[in-house]
């Protein structure tokens, strides 16, 4: 697991960082190959701004959030790839319960 951080126009905070780590762990286990994570964390006026995309096995999730509390914004966020990697994953295993379809031999 790789993950790379990137603050703009905050000081890099080693709370943040462990925080978003924790969150990003807790996928590894929807996924078989390792993840690859780029988080970006900025501010803007009074808003923070997360970027989330993360890489595992030729698949790409992202998400981007933006609130008044910046670990609300990575909590928003987490939410939204959590979904994508749960809604990826049903998918793939119900193709594989299912298999292709069965066509009728009558014809229409």
């Amino acid at each position: 697991m790789r993950i790379n951080f990137t603050f703009r126009n905050i000081e890099s905070s080693d709370g943040i960082k462990s925080y978003a780590s924790e969150k990003i762990a807790r996928l590894q286990k929807f996924l078989r190959a390792p993840l690859n994570a780029d988080i970006t964390v900025s501010t803007e006026r009074h808003n923070h701004h997360v970027d989330i995309a993360i890489q595992s096995s030729g698949r790409r999730y992202a998400a981007s959030e933006e609130s008044e509390d910046m670990y609300a914004s990575i909590d928003l966020a987490m939410d939204k790839i959590d979904r994508q990697l749960r809604e990826d994953k049903s998918a793939m295993v119900g193709r594989k319960r299912q298999g292709a379809p069965i066509w009728s031999a009558k014809g229409g």
